[in-house]
């Protein structure tokens, strides 16, 4: 393979192009699905190929291809040439392609056990018990549990001598039990929804998580909630769990610093930014506690890695620095807009995608509080945790979530159980409103594997480290 890549960037610089590239990739996907004591899916997935960008007078081509063979390769760099100078004809303006150092590396993810070697049957085991825990309590209605298992390597070469090989481990797992009465359908899910919680950690990440622990707990919650009472209309103190916490760091913060999507490029999936270059360095984002970092050498995080898609060594940004904004994620092509040389968010969805800005983990640090204090600290107020839904507009500025579940907070104790909870805000006005903001004991990593950018569209594995924190005068419940 090395000499098969040699090969193309020998005859890019024979073409006297200014910048090419190639990535080759592999990525080996094991995916189970139990529900209601049944194996729903069991899925197991080889994929490889190659991708190749040129950029020539300050113009792009990309081309791919799943074979990786001499012939073929050299068809489809002609073919990615080709692209460029078609690009160049109708180009808007001239690419600025920031410089970077040569780096010759290998990374791996650290893990103690491989999750693609551990056997299926110990795998099964593991989920159907589970499953079947949950379906202990007669009420639950729909018991599920999934385990998801990858393994991606690459290798990354450019004209500038770079050559990097990496070998990308991630795993996660969860459960969820759905209770039905009627027409009220009510659901809890451990450790997070929508799959569970995900990291770039071995099998061993899986027994930590010890989801039989929690079967029981989840099932016993989700029929409480059929009878719990709705949630309320007002404004009131809200103090947000460190996997609801998570995707609120994702949508309003994650997606809105993202430079490509502040400079209009990413516009067509999921909308642009109501952040302007010029705010760097001096608007207030959030209140002076708030501190959040992108980094992507965060040991399990599932952003974490060794390079980025255009060989720029993973590194930790800071975004917030008491609350201020400092910095944007940012690449090779955008990072002259701010001054800067590239922070290394550069990401593709396999070979076959041009790499995109994409968050690596960000995440907000913690604080001074313990949860108890905070709870104890809050006269009136609701505690809201794991996420159930998520709205939020083009620019990232208007938001709504709802969670599965919420408790009353009154008189600094927790209260009654509340159903179908929601709030609303202003993403600046929301973060310049957090008062208190749990310590490093509550401080966890999330995984988000399902990120969606692009056109077409590509997903990411991101990660969002949090506590919990407390929120003043938020909206909750269906505006009146």
């Amino acid at each position: 393979m090395k000499e098969l890549i040699q090969n193309i960037l020998d005859l890019a610089k024979l073409k006297k192009v200014d910048y090419a590239d190639i990535r080759v990739v592999h990525r080996r996907t094991e995916e189970i699905g139990v529900k209601n004591g049944n194996v729903e899916a069991f899925t197991y997935d080889e994929d490889s190929g190659f991708g190749i960008r040129i950029l020539l007078n300050g113009a792009w081509g990309f081309a791919s291809s799943s074979r990786t063979t001499k012939t073929e390769m050299e068809a489809v760099f002609s073919k990615a040439l080709k692209i460029a100078r078609a690009s160049y004809k109708a180009r808007g303006g001239k690419i600025v392609f920031s410089p970077a150092p040569q780096k010759v590396d290998q990374y791996r993810t650290p893990f103690s056990i491989d999750p693609l070697e551990v056997s299926s049957e110990k795998k099964l085991n593991l989920l159907l018990t589970s499953d079947e825990m949950i379906r202990r309590n007669k009420n639950v209605k729909i018991s599920e549990a999934f385990m998801g298992s990858y393994k991606t390597e690459k290798i990354f070469a450019s004209t500038e001598g770079s050559y990097i090989e990496q070998e990308i481990v991630e795993c996660g797992a969860g459960i969820t039990a759905t209770a039905i009465d009627g027409g009220e359908v009510q659901v809890r899910s451990y450790p997070n929804s929508f799959r569970g919680n995900f990291a770039t950690r071995g099998y061993e990440w899986v027994e930590t998580v010890s989801l039989q622990s929690h079967a029981e707990r989840i099932a016993e919650e989700s029929v409480r909630l059929l009878s719990a009472k709705p949630c309320p209309s007002k404004k009131t103190t809200l103090i947000l769990d460190g996997s609801q916490l998570a995707l609120q760091v994702h949508e309003s913060i994650g997606h809105p610093i993202e430079l490509d999507r502040v400079l209009g490029t990413e516009a067509s999936y999921a909308g642009t930014s109501f952040v302007r270059p010029e705010m760097v360095g001096s608007f207030k984002y959030g209140a002076e506690i708030v501190n959040v970092v992108a980094d992507a050498t965060h040991p399990g995080g599932l952003g974490t890695f060794g390079y980025d898609d255009e060989g720029i060594q993973a590194r930790r940004v800071p975004i917030l620095l008491k609350g201020v904004l400092v910095n944007l994620l940012t690449s090779r092509e955008t990072a002259h807009v701010l001054g800067k040389e590239s922070n290394g968010t550069m990401r593709a969805d396999g070979w076959n995608r041009i790499p995109l800005i994409r968050m690596t983990n960000i995440n907000l640090e913690p604080g001074e509080w313990t949860l108890d204090d905070m709870i104890s600290d809050t006269e009136e107020g609701i505690f809201l945790s794991t996420n159930r839904s998520w709205s939020i507009d083009d620019k990232r500025i208007n938001f709504q979530f709802g969670t599965e579940v919420g408790w009353e907070i009154k008189k600094g104790r927790i209260g009654e159980m509340i159903k179908n909870p929601t709030y609303t805000g202003i993403t600046p006005q929301f973060w310049n409103s957090c008062d208190a903001i749990a310590d490093q004991n509550h401080w966890q990593m999330w995984g988000t594997p399902n990120c969606g950018k692009g056109e077409p569209g590509q997903v990411a594995h991101v990660g969002h480290g949090a506590a919990p924190a407390r929120f003043r005068n938020v909206q909750v419940g269906v505006m009146k």
